[in-house]
């Protein structure tokens, strides 16, 4: 009698796979090609070396990173603020992904919100310290001598210990081969992958060099976002910021909003808005609201970008045997781009180690995850307009600071518009949770009140600053 070899787990998992097609499962000795080391990247890895082991799939992941994030300065940068919500430190806690107090360059207390009729400090609406500040790379330009950890290096080294392979090369071209995806690298070496995985951001060229690979896949739309470094002592830094993340709601033409946040001995300024150019900077820097509390004149700028931003995927990331991650895809408007990366990154390993690599398997469970961000996004898109019509009005700032005063001066008060600035900032919920929030009865009335107090009073009474 024949006797059949005993089959692996994987190979009964594939079995019973929806998508009778074969050729598009992963199977032992597939291999995934991961074009980017950033968080997206590695988060993807981690996940589907993590699956696969548990159904003793045997894959191999190349992870194409020609940075090193060990090095400070634009070698090592991955042009983003870094900041990491609350709600996203729990999660990677919860998967084992702990972030070491070496990554963590400040725990942020609470966020001052600054405007040119007052100020106001906001603490954590459920009395937690776990927003981190954070740098991707390894500091700015000069930085090297502080000892920071990079935050993409760290995530990097947990899906090395899963077992990817890091490939230090730039990838220089790419072009389809018997139906697989081939990446091509500067010495001429093309090599072919089972499915390859684009977790580039939107500041590479590399997207472009997909079409021939993605199909009708387009680049998401971007505009221009702004980063500063300034350099001074811890104790100075301390000094002018506290532990507070400092927000800036000005009616600046171009401008939604801007952030400086303590990070050790440097404090990043972070702009964003519709294609911020030198002009708005020096507009937003020498404006008398922020001077009046981080007085660039007086601390070097030591490192400066102009990075895109997605503002929202054109068409579905994805297609046979690729699949678009983190901001190379679909992220969410303005801020918490980590979670993004994490979400994304997520859902196309289930998708690859679980469904299958094929057009028809990504649209039916990959795509879902990015399309709830999308779906978010637009509500995002209505209150950064709806911002945007408030802050033109003297008398509608007033209210909204005053409405936050009394909520943070009453710790019985309900946070309602408290709530809605500390998650509008740090990404802490999603865009259509603050927008049911501001249509709750409790939230209008406390409005109207606080509009109606504030006519005739003085603009920037009783400003309050950072906590220390």
């Amino acid at each position: 009698m024949h006797l059949s070899p005993p089959s692996s787990v994987a190979d009964s998992f594939a079995s019973i796979v929806e998508d009778g097609n074969r050729d598009f499962n992963l199977k032992d000795g597939s291999s995934v090609a991961v074009v980017g080391g950033g968080p997206a990247g590695s988060f993807f890895a981690w996940f589907c070396l993590k699956m696969a082991d548990a159904i003793d799939l045997d894959l191999s992941i190349d992870i194409y990173e020609p940075r090193s994030f060990d090095d400070s300065g634009p070698a090592g940068c991955n042009h983003c603020g870094g900041i990491v919500s609350e709600s996203l430190v729990q999660i990677l806690a919860a998967e084992g992904m702990v972030l070491p107090g070496s990554v963590v360059q400040r725990g942020v207390d609470s966020y001052v919100v600054h405007m040119d009729v007052g100020d106001v400090s906001i603490e954590s609406p459920v009395h937690e310290q776990r927003i981190a500040a954070l740098y991707r790379g390894n500091g700015p330009r000069g930085g090297g001598d502080v000892g920071l950890e990079s935050f993409d290096g760290f995530l990097q080294s947990i899906a090395k210990r899963r077992g990817a392979r890091v490939v230090p090369e730039l990838i220089t071209g790419a072009h389809a081969k018997d139906g697989k995806p081939c990446l091509e690298i500067a010495d001429g070496t093309s090599l072919a992958y089972d499915l390859v995985a684009v977790a580039s951001g939107v500041n590479s060229n590399l997207i472009s060099m997909l079409e021939g690979v993605a199909g009708h896949y387009a680049p998401p739309k971007t505009t221009r976002g702004y980063i500063c470094e300034f350099r001074s002592s811890e104790s100075e830094i301390l000094k002018l910021m506290g532990r507070s993340v400092h927000v800036f709601l000005l009616d600046i033409p171009r401008f939604e909003f801007a952030a400086i946040i303590p990070k050790g001995p440097f404090a990043t300024v972070v702009m964003v808005g519709e294609d911020i150019d030198q002009e708005l900077v020096h507009e937003f820097l020498e404006n008398p609201v922020v001077k009046r509390v981080f007085p660039t004149d007086s601390v070097p700028c030591v490192c400066s970008c102009s990075p895109r931003i997605n503002l929202g995927a054109r068409e579905r990331p994805y297609g046979d045997r690729v699949v678009f991650i983190g901001d190379s895809g679909v992220t969410r408007l303005y801020k918490d781009g980590i979670g993004a990366a994490f979400r994304t990154g997520k859902a196309a390993a289930t998708t690859a180690v679980f469904h299958g690599v094929s057009r028809q398997d990504f649209q039916k469970h990959f795509w879902p995850a990015c399309q709830s961000i999308v779906n978010d996004n637009r509500v995002g898109k209505l209150m950064f307009a709806t911002n945007a019509v408030m802050k033109r009005s003297r008398l509608t700032r007033r209210a909204m600071l005053n409405m936050a005063r009394k909520e943070q001066a009453d710790p019985d008060a309900f946070p309602h518009m408290s709530s809605l600035l500390w998650n509008m900032f740090t990404g802490s919920a999603p865009y259509a949770e603050m927008f049911r929030g501001t249509l709750r009865p409790a939230f209008i009335y406390h409005l109207a009140a606080s509009a109606l107090a504030s006519i005739g009073r003085r603009p920037g009474a009783r400003p309050v600053r950072g906590a220390s």
